[in-house]
């Protein structure tokens, strides 16, 4: 996988309003510990490799599929999340590494 450049300030912006809105943070939140936030829907594919089907995000949101799929595409373009699509099925996971440049240059330059 190659290294993706530190987050500069218009990426930043983004990042704050992604997680800006309740519903979107609390799905970040959720993605932190899949297994322990999901154990209850049954695994289209391995959580911790590939993520949680957004139809398991939808189900324990309560929101319309379509907000789902909007706020989880805001969170993939902010560089919060990755998809990736197992048959029909599209899986969201954290891209922890991009989550630890973002808090890196939060601490040294905030």
């Amino acid at each position: 996988m190659a290294a993706t450049a530190a987050p500069g300030p218009d990426d930043l912006i983004e990042v704050f309003k992604a997680l800006g809105n309740p519903a979107r943070l609390q799905i970040m939140r959720w993605l932190k510990d899949p297994d322990a936030h999901f154990g209850a829907y049954e695994p289209i594919a391995d959580r911790q490799s590939v993520g949680v089907c957004v139809t398991h995000i939808q189900a324990k949101s309560g929101l319309a599929q379509s907000t789902v799929s909007s706020y989880l595409a805001t969170l993939e373009r902010a560089g919060l999340v990755r998809p990736t699509r197992v048959g029909k099925w599209t899986h969201y996971r954290r891209d922890e590494e991009r989550l630890a440049q973002v808090a890196q240059v939060i601490g040294t330059t905030l």
